[in-house]
């Protein structure tokens, strides 16, 4: 019966076209991949993420940092596909009313007044990635008047859009995800093979280094550095130095990995070949074995790029990493600090942390069906 099995599945793998006796690496890399159902929506999302957030200055209908006094602490408003029943994106009008009894601003809903929204309206001129002038943005107010507004996930205490904030924000909180791991992946398999091929007193002083370093608590260490980041830095230096910090932990683990591979396949006889046939150290193994496991690193990193933004949030949310103006999910977490405004306006809480949640749920699904597509081992059909 499981003969027959094997080779039904067998035919029916050669019909589709993947015959698996001439499949390279990467093939069956992919084969195996494209069965975790979940790690394929998962990369989907995370393309949408990072799509999103290059984007982020066409698809924010705000500039983040604009404020309007009159709409602090403005609730979500609601918004519609139809109106009178034709098609004609609107969000409710809010109007305002000040509690006398708490002395806070209450705002209510007026959806049959509402406010209509276009598709590539014009705006205030800027640059898209930096480098191409644009004066339209996705979405906004069609024919904007005066007491128009906007706030899909609400505004903070300044009367600032969440929504285009967010976006913003993940701009840094990706990027800095992606910066550490290039620079973890650079010094992870660097050290990491070194150590695994040359062996020796080489492999001792470098593992002794690691074991060191993986010895210092991390969040004290981070801290420490953090806080010793002058407050007159430029926004963009502080960036890169906070991300030098997020990563300066990050490659040991890919280190000591990477040395486990280096050791077992050192003496494979494709390596002694090259070493006799006048190859240099360096090319055998940046030519040889690190293709050899390629895959491997590829999902340990996507599994190390969560732990990168987690850490960035965490700084800033203390107050020890990014500051204002700059604007990543974490310093937009700093927001609900304060119990009083999470209490009024609990969108501040809610909508960054729910960013974050997506990006790193996505993440580690991603990595776990990378993990298991890079799995030797793993079942193909």
């Amino acid at each position: 019966m499981t003969t027959h099995s094997n080779i039904d599945t067998a035919v029916e793998t050669v019909t589709r076209g993947e015959d698996l006796t001439t499949a390279g690496q990467w093939q069956l890399f992919w084969l195996r991949f494209k069965k975790h159902r979940l790690a394929v929506i998962s990369l989907v999302v995370i393309i949408s993420l990072y799509v999103v957030a290059a984007l982020a200055e066409f698809i924010a209908p705000f500039d983040p940092n604009s404020t309007n006094a009159r709409f602090t602490y403005a609730s979500p408003q609601g918004f519609h596909l139809f109106h009178d029943g034709s098609f004609a994106p609107n969000v409710s009008r809010l109007s305002m009313t000040l509690n006398k009894e708490s002395l806070r601003r209450e705002f209510t809903a007026d959806p049959d007044n509402p406010v209509f929204l276009g598709f590539f309206v014009p705006a205030k001129p800027y640059m898209l990635l930096g480098v191409i002038p644009m004066e339209t943005k996705l979405f906004g107010i069609k024919d904007p008047k005066i007491g128009d507004s906007l706030y899909l996930f609400g505004a903070d205490r300044l009367g600032r859009d969440i929504l285009s904030r967010v976006l913003y924000g993940a701009q840094i909180s990706l990027s800095i995800g992606l910066v550490g791991v290039v620079v973890s992946l650079v010094l992870g398999v660097a050290i990491g093979g070194i150590s695994g091929f040359f062996g020796g007193w080489v492999d001792v002083l470098i593992q002794r280094f690691i074991e060191l370093l993986r010895s210092i608590p991390t969040i004290p260490l981070w801290m420490g550095l953090a806080t010793a980041i002058p407050v007159s830095w430029p926004p963009l230096q502080t960036y890169f130095c906070i991300t030098l910090i997020v990563s300066l932990l990050g490659w040991t683990s890919l280190a000591r990995e990477v040395r486990g591979k280096f050791l077992s396949l050192r003496n494979e006889d494709y390596v002694i070949a090259a070493r006799l046939d006048g190859m240099s150290e360096i090319g055998i193994i940046f030519h040889h074995l690190v293709p050899s496991f390629i895959s491997h690193i590829i999902a340990t990193l996507t599994l190390a790029i969560p732990t990168m933004i987690l850490s960035e949030t965490a700084l800033s949310f203390l107050g020890i990493g990014l500051q204002p103006p700059i604007i990543s999910w974490g310093t937009l977490l700093q927001e609900a600090q304060n119990i009083r405004a999470v209490a009024q306006a609990p969108w501040l809480l809610f909508t960054p942390a729910a960013a974050i949640v997506i990006a790193v749920l996505s993440l580690n699904f991603l990595g776990d069906g990378l993990r298991d597509a890079a799995d030797p081992y793993g079942a193909t059909t």
